[in-house]
């Protein structure tokens, strides 16, 4: 897919991922339009790289609607749309139920519904393309977050259907599976901040994927190793993955316990 000149729409464009495809997305020649749930920061960041933006809250389907109409009427058919926005919440089975519903509707259930009302223009145009950001968890898992892990999951299968069902009729998909990135995401995730990438990196690969309408971009060696190990061997790759939740729960701990030390002092220096 050649992006110069194709209306692009990106989700979740205020930081991080979604501000670096707007930003790659602008410099290609495209027309963008970025959206965030954060309409003042969204819409500056827009403003400064020439991008129009439009607010939307994807845990809600009218929203994606009216965004996704809002667009058609003023750009056009909509060529590429990246189901960006995304979200991390909760722990285990204790995590309250709104919240599980709250990821399941931004993780999840707003790729189904741009899909609900992109593919049958798309299907009668003989053409389109969506980009959906989804995570290494998605592959192997999350060890910190049942909710993300599960949501991610969930969001892989969703686009392998889409791919497989409307490949042949001119719709294609990439998804975006990459392990740590430096966004306000993992500002709190120890484990994934010692081999993250930048979203510049990451937007690279997805570029790439796009020009030869690759479905998977991983962004590490070790996602697809640990992948083909949980294919090839299961059980070892559960073990695998006890032995770096351990690790990871040492390095939280450690982590908190530091934020709460420099918390004590600034507050001994103010007083």
């Amino acid at each position: 897919m050649q992006i110069k000149g194709k209306v692009v729409v990106v989700t979740g464009s205020a930081s991080g991922i979604g501000l670096a495809l707007v930003t790659r997305f602008v410099q290609e020649g495209a027309r963008v339009v970025a959206s965030d749930i954060n309409a003042e920061l969204g819409a500056r960041k827009a403003a400064e790289l020439g991008a129009r933006f439009v607010p939307a809250n994807v845990a809600k389907e009218a929203e994606i609607q009216a965004l996704i109409d809002d667009v058609q009427d003023h750009e056009g058919d909509i060529d590429l749309y990246c189901n960006n926005a995304g979200m991390g919440v909760g722990v285990g089975p204790e995590t309250p139920d709104k919240q599980w519903e709250l990821i399941q509707n931004v993780n999840v259930m707003s790729h189904v519904w741009s899909a609900r009302h992109l593919v049958p223009r798309m299907l009668e145009r003989g053409h389109g393309y969506f980009l959906n950001t989804v995570s290494a968890a998605g592959l192997l898992t999350e060890v910190h977050s049942a909710p993300y892990a599960v949501t991610k999951h969930a969001a892989l299968a969703f686009a392998e259907w889409m791919a497989i069902t409307y490949g042949d009729q001119g719709i294609g998909v990439t998804c975006l599976c990459p392990e740590g990135v430096q966004t306000p995401m993992i500002e709190h995730i120890p484990l994934l901040q010692k081999t993250a990438i930048t979203p510049e990196v990451l937007v690279e690969a997805a570029m790439q994927a796009l020009e030869q309408e690759r479905f998977l971009v991983t962004t590490h060696p070790t996602t697809m190793q640990g992948f083909q190990m949980k294919g090839q061997d299961y059980d070892g790759w559960i073990e695998r993955m006890r032995h770096i939740r351990g690790k990871a729960m040492r390095l939280l701990d450690e982590h908190e316990r530091a934020q709460a030390a420099q918390a004590t002092a600034a507050e001994g220096a103010a007083s």
